[in-house]
């Protein structure tokens, strides 16, 4: 039995409350309780802890959230403080997700839009001055620039609060689901070097290289020499600046470069690329494999990560939001659809591996810390970028743990001679990889 306190007979709280009961009563089981701007509070049966407080911040709360019924709507409102999330975020994911998805009869709902509509419509005006502005064709050169300035280069510092040490914005690779995020990283970056079976003097490119953390690892245990590419300029200057610190000036080198623009036929013995194909969208794809099949020479390697789809998928949580206000232009496929056309460019493929719960593990972490220095990421982006940051990481979380449509999948292609790929006969023999020059994990 749900517990009510209530301060006051006011019109809107009785309305507000009404319709919280209508809804909260046939939802799945949360433990989230309400609190309304008069200090009324809602919680779910007795006894039963709560992990977050949904709070109300006006009277006009409900109607800002639910009119019209969008889940970019009900994030707007969140951003624009019509109503705040205290505690364990990700507990209320999965509540918003039915306050949208929920169908009712016509009637019930024509019953419900009257009631809420019957609320004030007050509320902070909705600039959408955190929102991306994108301009040209999607995917055009330009476009993606601007796409990659308004995700990554945020500050540094401000994806330093939550990263771990290296900076490694990918999935991690736990050996238990207690590990801490800083081993299970350093272990991701070793478990692609080995998979990619990098020895002494090869020459390494990682198309997509973020803050340089792979580069820099392969450069220091494997002996290779390594080339980044970013189109982020704020990556691009710490990546060279931890190049410097490690002494690797000679062996690492991060360009600002499209990867359309890379030229070099058969330069390179091993290629990869981490998070970057959810970046392009499908059309792309071809091209994006088309150029690492030239870079690479015979028998060489390319390692390609990324989010996939299901192939039944269908629109996820938050997508429009996500693509409005944290990351734009992104499009995740169904991995078929990516082996396809890697093999159309060339590719042999060797190895898929599901890494899926290595990245709900990576973003509890990174969630967790994020919540951790809340009032230094307010600082550094504002409060408008640190909500949707936040609910963007909270919705990333449920979709890894919780819906069986989206993946994160880690392909070894291989650019094969006469059919020949020179890998291992035993698959175990893959990740034990013969240029390891110092102590790895």
């Amino acid at each position: 039995m749900a517990q009510l306190t209530t301060r006051t007979d006011d019109r809107a709280v009785q309305i507000t409350l009404s319709l919280l009961q209508g809804v909260l009563s046939s939802a799945p089981a949360s433990k989230v309780a309400v609190r309304l701007w008069d200090g009324t509070v809602w919680k779910p049966d007795a006894g039963e802890p709560t992990r977050c407080t949904l709070v109300l911040q006006h009277p006009g709360a409900l109607r800002r959230m639910f009119i019209p019924p969008t889940d970019m709507n009900l994030a707007e409102a969140y951003l624009y403080n019509d109503f705040d999330i205290e505690g364990e975020i990700e507990a209320i994911v999965p509540l918003m997700k039915y306050f949208i998805e929920v169908r009712k009869g016509k009637l019930d709902m024509v019953r419900q839009g009257v009631r809420l509509l019957s609320l004030p419509n007050i509320g902070q005006p909705r600039s959408g001055e955190s929102a991306v502005k994108l301009h040209g064709h999607i995917h055009s050169k330009e476009r993606d620039r601007q796409a990659i300035q308004h995700h990554y280069d945020r500050s540094n510092e401000f994806f330093a609060l939550w990263l771990d040490t290296r900076m490694v914005y990918s999935c991690a690779y736990f050996a238990s689901p207690d590990e801490d995020l800083e081993t299970a990283q350093e272990r991701k970056l070793d478990y692609i070097c080995r998979k990619l079976r990098l020895q002494l003097g090869e020459r390494l490119l990682d198309i997509g290289c973020g803050w340089g953390a792979l580069i820099i690892y392969a450069a220091q245990r494997y002996g290779v020499q390594a080339d980044g590419i970013t189109i982020s300029e704020q990556q691009a200057k710490l990546a060279r600046e931890r190049i410097k610190q490690a002494r690797l000036e000679e062996s690492c080198h991060v360009d600002i470069c499209d990867y359309r623009d890379l030229n070099g036929r058969e330069s390179y013995d091993k290629v990869v690329s981490v998070g970057m194909a959810e970046h392009l969208g499908k059309a792309f794809l071809p091209i994006y494999f088309k150029k690492a099949w030239e870079l690479l020479r015979p028998g060489g390697i390319f390692l390609n990560q990324g989010i996939n789809t299901h192939a039944t998928a269908r629109t996820l949580l938050g997508r429009e939001f996500v693509y409005r206000y944290v990351h734009p232009d992104g499009e995740a496929v169904p991995i078929g659809t990516t082996l396809q056309i890697a093999e159309l460019a060339g590719f042999q493929v060797r190895d898929v591996e599901n890494v899926k719960e290595h990245y709900a593990l990576t973003l509890r972490h990174w969630l967790q810390r994020f919540e951790e220095r809340a009032n230094e990421a307010r600082r550094l982006v504002g409060e408008l970028v640190y909500r949707s940051w936040r609910v963007y990481l909270a919705m990333a979380l449920h979709e890894f743990l919780e819906v069986q449509t989206v993946h994160e999948s880690q392909t070894v292609l291989g650019k094969c001679q006469h059919g020949r790929s020179g890998l291992p006969l035993m698959r175990e023999g893959w990740n034990t990889a013969p240029g390891a020059t110092g102590e790895s994990r």
